[in-house]
């Protein structure tokens, strides 16, 4: 038993001297709560708040075509024209009718007063030139239907027939569109829709909304939510949004795709470096350092990836103190020396905007 005791004595030299090895020089920090910049980019496409099929009211020949392609025209500009030949001559006809009509209802007024005729008579007479002028009203309606004309401010598409082409009723003849706001729709995954309606409701809805356009540049005008569809689709879970825009110098055009980027400061955000965290099995951790130096492996929730940062939904607070550099070298439960670094310094080195 004597000669036992010297082992035990050196075993537990052993086990201190390793143990003193073991504590890994890092450097520590603690998260910080600050504003961060949340983004969330969803792909859209672009649409005129107006955009219409311009279409021949009547069949006929085009007499003349009064615009050209990409034109600005002003409403009730005269777009088309068919050639009127027929419903001139039939406007022309029930105008004579009318003439006539109202020719014998005044002479009828003038028998009337030499008790010629009967009251009854000019009555009569009087119906006669209304129908006749009826008719001639809608001859002059039927006439002005071989003009088509804008129904609003707008730009002309393409032309679908050159003068002297004969098209049918209901015809195509060009499409037209009022850019001046522009409709930019965009799916929004359920969870994010959720999110949005309880910011709405809690008076949080200080979004940014801006379009990026093909070419990677922002559309200089700022958006606005404008509607939400009724009613989700099934086979993605998604919702659409449309944000409109004001397009003052016609940039944005029908057709059109671009990516639509939401920003808001979200305040109060735990963050940390992304290099202070490890991952395990699809989780990821930190290594939190207690009072008596000792790192312990813990597991947090990540709300939102950072260019350098993550935001913690959940697992570490202002109070704790993390490994920063030296990750690799720590083990659950190990002792550690550390240099601490504060959260100002390891801040001013990376970027808050989120993605």
């Amino acid at each position: 038993m004597v000669g036992l005791i010297p082992l035990v004595l050196s075993a537990c030299n052993m086990h201190r001297e390793e143990h003193h090895l073991e504590a890994h020089k890092v450097t520590a920090t603690t998260p910080v709560s600050q504003s961060v910049v949340m983004t969330q980019e969803y792909v859209c496409q672009i649409h005129s708040q107006r955009h219409i099929n311009v279409r021949a009211l009547e069949m006929g020949y085009l007499e003349a075509i009064k615009v050209k392609e990409g034109q600005k025209v002003k409403e009730g500009e005269v777009l088309f024209s068919v050639i009127p030949v027929l419903y001139s001559t039939s406007f022309e006809a029930e105008k004579a009718e009318a003439r006539l009509a109202k020719l014998e209802w005044e002479y009828s007024q003038q028998l009337a007063k030499d008790n010629v005729v009967s009251v009854q008579e000019v009555a009569l007479r009087q119906a006669k030139m209304a129908k006749a002028q009826a008719k001639a009203d809608q001859a002059e309606a039927a006439l002005d239907f071989t003009k088509v004309k804008a129904s609003f401010d707008g730009i002309i598409d393409r032309l679908h027939h050159q003068q002297g082409s004969l098209v049918q009723e209901g015809e195509i003849l060009t499409t037209m569109s009022d850019n001046s706001v522009m409709w930019v729709y965009f799916n929004v995954p359920e969870a994010r829709y959720l999110q949005y309606m309880e910011d709405v409701k809690n008076n949080k809805a200080d979004f940014k909304i801006e379009l990026r356009l093909a070419n990677g540049k922002m559309f200089e005008q700022e958006g606005k939510i404008g509607a939400i569809e009724a009613d989700f689709d099934n086979t993605n879970g998604n919702i659409m949004f449309r944000a409109d825009f004001e397009n003052k110098d016609l940039l944005l055009r029908h057709g059109q795709t671009g990516t639509i980027v939401i920003s808001r400061v979200q305040d109060n955000s735990i963050v940390i470096p992304q290099r202070a965290t490890f991952e395990v099995l699809t989780k990821r951790y930190v290594y939190v350092i207690d009072d008596e130096n000792i790192a312990h492996q813990r597991e947090i929730t990540i709300d939102k990836e950072l260019e350098d940062l993550y935001v913690i939904k959940s697992g570490v607070g202002t109070s704790d103190k993390i490994v920063l550099e030296g990750v690799r070298q720590v083990k659950d439960g190990e002792p550690v020396e550390f240099e601490h670094r504060e959260p100002e310094e390891v801040a001013s080195n990376l970027k808050y905007h989120a993605e």
